[in-house]
């Protein structure tokens, strides 16, 4: 498969240890696809895998055609594949404008022209404001990063992880730690992601996965247990037993 991501055979063990077995799967060009199951299913390392974190023992990772499974955490990143919460850290004292400003620039190799006013680029300025009203937070654009709520810092998180261009962007429980209350702005951020984004979700709230998924993958042990569409995933005996709990049965 050359439009998107394609996993094939991918493996890793720790010793005697195996903690990814054999995944294959493929996340096509504007997916979005959830990936869950109980703790210790490995999905942490399976987005580990992804990234250039670790090193698979087997398989191959090919994002549009390109084996990527030997490239750096770095060279993944201007490759495509982001994950949130990972490609950097929010500079609390700078204003949300500020923030978005830095990755641009590095992106765009113009960190280092030391005569001319970091936000004097019109054109990174308009993407600046692009990215800030595709994510509905404008209202923030000035406003220094401490002073803003959790959630609406995971959305400034998101926003600096767009702003590398990803072609895969890896959500890591994008709602962890976000207040019931906001979780909302959470959801309605991955729904206004560009359409040509392959999306890929690791999350524990089952209610945002259904809501945001057009796919699920059920990890267990290191091993898919199971894909399908939401419909599916809940209809599995299986699944509702190990993971979706008596809610859902």
């Amino acid at each position: 498969m050359n439009d998107g991501l394609s996993i094939v055979g991918l493996s890793k063990n720790f010793g005697g240890l195996q903690v990814a077995r054999d995944l294959t799967l493929t996340l096509p060009r504007g997916s979005r696809t959830a990936l869950i199951g109980p703790n210790g299913a490995g999905k942490t390392t399976f987005a580990n895998l992804l990234t250039g974190v670790l090193k698979p023992t087997s398989g191959k990772i090919v994002l549009n055609g390109q084996d990527i499974g030997s490239l750096s955490e770095s060279a993944r990143v201007r490759a495509g594949v982001a994950k949130t919460f990972q490609i950097t850290n929010l500079f609390r004292d700078l204003t949300v404008r500020e923030n978005l400003r830095l990755p641009i620039l590095e992106r765009e190799g113009r960190t280092h022209q030391f005569f001319r006013r970091a936000d004097g680029w019109s054109d990174i300025e308009a993407e600046i404001a692009r990215l800030m009203q595709d994510l509905n937070i404008q209202p923030l654009a000035d406003k220094p990063v401490r002073g803003l709520a959790y959630g609406q810092q995971r959305l400034v998180e998101l926003a600096l992880t767009l702003a590398v261009k990803p072609k895969v962007l890896i959500l890591d429980e994008p709602a962890a730690g976000v207040p019931s209350t906001e979780s909302h702005f959470i959801v309605e951020a991955i729904k206004r992601l560009p359409q040509d984004l392959s999306v890929l979700i690791i999350e524990h709230d089952m209610q945002l996965v259904f809501e945001v998924a057009d796919r699920i993958i059920v990890l267990v042990n290191g091993a898919i247990l199971m894909e399908g569409t939401p419909d599916e995933v809940v209809a599995n005996k299986q699944v509702r037993e190990l993971y979706l709990g008596a809610g859902h049965v």
